[in-house]
Formats: C-alpha cells, structure tokens, sequence
C-alpha cells in the first residue's frame, strides 16, 4: 500500500483503529458554558426569613415559660431531699424525710386510692352510659342536661363542697363515713367521663353499626357491649385516668366534706405545709409526684385519643392510600 493511501484515509477524518479524537463541538459548546459559569455573579448568603425568626421567637417563648413551670416543682423536689433546705444542696442529700412522709402519712395514700377507686366505678357506671345517650340524643333536653352535668367543674369546689353539706350534712354517719366524700368526688369529675365517652360515640359510626346488629337480631344488651363499648374505649379510657388523676389530686371539696378520720392525700400535704418543717412538705410533695406521675404517663403511652381525631384520621389515610394503589397509573401507556 502506498504513501498516499495511507495519508488519504488519515486525511479523510477517519481516525485510525484504537486512536480517539477529541469532539470539536462537544469542546466549543463546553467553552461558553464555562465562561457563563465563570461570569455568574456569586450569591451572599442569605439571612433568615422572617418564618424562621418567628419559629425561633415560638421556641424561646415556649422554653421560657416551660422553665417558669417546671423550676419550681424541681426545686421542690430538692429540698424534700436535702437536710437542710435553708443551706441548699450543700448540707447534703437524704431520704430522711420521706421515710417520715411515709410513717406519718401512709394511710393517707391508701385513703386517696380507696377513694379515687370507689369514684371510678361508680363514673364508669354511670357516665358510660350517659355519654353514649346524650351522644344518640340530638335533642335540646339533652343539651340541657349536658350543661347541667358540666355544671360542677364552672363552680368552684367549695361551692359544691357547701352544697353538699347543706343537703346531706344532716345525715350523721354518712356526713362521717368516706362515701361522703366519694359522693363529691363522682358530682366533680362525672362531667369528664361523660364528656370524653360522648365525643367518641358521636364521632364513630355507632348508628349504622347498630342498626346492621339489630337487623340480624341482636338485642339492646348485645349490641351495647359488642359494639358501643369496643368503639368507646378510648373515652372510656381518657376518661378513666383523668377521673383518677382528679380524684388523687382534689383538695377544694375535700378540705371540706373530710374529717380527722377522712383525710386525704392533698389535705395531708396541705398540714404538712402549714404546720411542720418546709423538707418534710417538700417530701410529701415528692410522695405526691409519684403518685400522679404515672397516669399521665399512662395516658401519653397509650396514646389516648378522647375525642377519635387522631384515629379518624389514620383510617382516612389508609382509606386513601388504598384507593390510590387501586387507581391505574396514569402515566402508563398500553402498547401491543
């Protein structure tokens, strides 16, 4: 093969086997784009907008006042474990004064538990089926009688506590007896379970539950516990650990309806202030928040839900999720 043949094929732009050349209009396009990326004026940096400065103010606000609330109870707490609380953490930590709290006070605690157990059943006996009528019920009686029951928590406790005492006072050995105080305890937080049962039987479906039930034969009874109680659990729950947390931590009334042998928790923390030394309080107070604590934690865990919001919205969510997965893709085309 000649010199010319070879030089031809080269001329020919045809590259030789194994030999790349660079794109000449890959490179020219490649060469403005650098220079507009060179000239490109670079961007300060932004200050925060006026939604992220107002997000922080929120935040601060809310740890301010979360720090306003929460400092005191913790130095409480501190001084029913220090020996001295006038000398602070520096005299030294004891259990001290709660032992005393205890050996002083512990039938106080079962007292309130006896209480708050007694004011339970009798709220679940009777507020149960309360919240589910006036539920059912659309008319203006009903929302009469919802007011009235509601009632009692507007007024302050010693009106209530004064009431009572007009009415039953006369009765001797019940005016000395615990039920007496039950009694105020159930006129106070009645409204709470009520009212949390109530919420959750209105927002459920109950009706057409309840007319498919009795359709195939089912009895009032039946289909009260079958359907009514099931779908009303989470009142009846909310509605349960606030009686009890109320009940535990009432004073107002039973300040007034109790007697030397009817003392409660609160009342006894209310003598401890008033009449011995500010650690042994402060201990009681301790005593307190540990028996309280626990139900509101129970409450948060069980993610009780007293008005059915959060579950209505969950079952609108997987409702839509599953007819999204049912619809067809719109995007997908049939080809042969």
């Amino acid at each position: 093969m000649s010199d010319a043949s070879r030089t031809g094929g080269r001329r020919s732009g045809n590259p030789a086997p194994g030999l790349s050349t660079p794109d000449d209009s890959n490179t020219m396009n490649s060469i403005p784009t650098s220079l507009h990326e060179t000239m490109k004026p670079r961007t300060r940096s932004r200050l925060p907008d006026t939604r992220a400065w107002l997000a922080a103010g929120q935040w601060l606000v809310t740890l301010l006042l979360c720090a306003f609330l929460i400092v005191p109870v913790i130095m409480s707490i501190m001084a029913g474990l220090t020996v001295n609380y006038f000398k602070g953490v520096s005299s030294g930590l004891t259990l001290r004064w709660l032992v005393e709290v205890w050996t002083q006070y512990h039938d106080s605690v079962f007292l309130s538990l006896d209480v708050a157990a007694a004011t339970l059943l009798i709220t679940l006996l009777t507020g149960v089926p309360a919240g589910y009528v006036l539920a059912r019920s659309k008319t203006r009686v009903s929302r009469i009688i919802e007011e009235f029951l509601v009632l009692p928590i507007a007024l302050p406790g010693l009106a209530s506590a004064l009431a009572l005492l007009v009415v039953y006072g006369g009765f001797t050995r019940f005016r000395m007896s615990l039920w007496f105080i039950v009694v105020g305890h159930v006129v106070f937080t009645l409204p709470f379970m009520v009212r949390a049962v109530a919420a959750v039987c209105a927002s459920s479906d109950l009706r057409t539950l309840e007319e498919g039930a009795a359709s195939l034969g089912a009895s009032f009874f039946q289909r009260f516990v079958t359907i009514v109680l099931p779908n009303a659990r989470p009142g009846i729950v909310a509605g349960a650990l606030a009686v009890v947390t109320l009940s535990i931590g009432e004073f107002n009334l039973t300040w007034m309806l109790h007697t030397p042998d009817t003392k409660t928790l609160p009342v006894g923390l209310a003598d401890t202030y008033a009449s011995l030394r500010i650690e042994i309080g402060s201990a009681y107070t301790i005593l307190f928040f540990i028996m309280t604590m626990p139900l509101l934690v129970a409450m948060q865990w069980l993610g009780v839900d007293a008005t059915g919001q959060r579950s209505a919205t969950k079952k609108r969510a997987a409702a839509a999720a599953a007819s999204s997965k049912q619809k067809p893709s719109s995007n997908s085309i049939d080809t042969p």
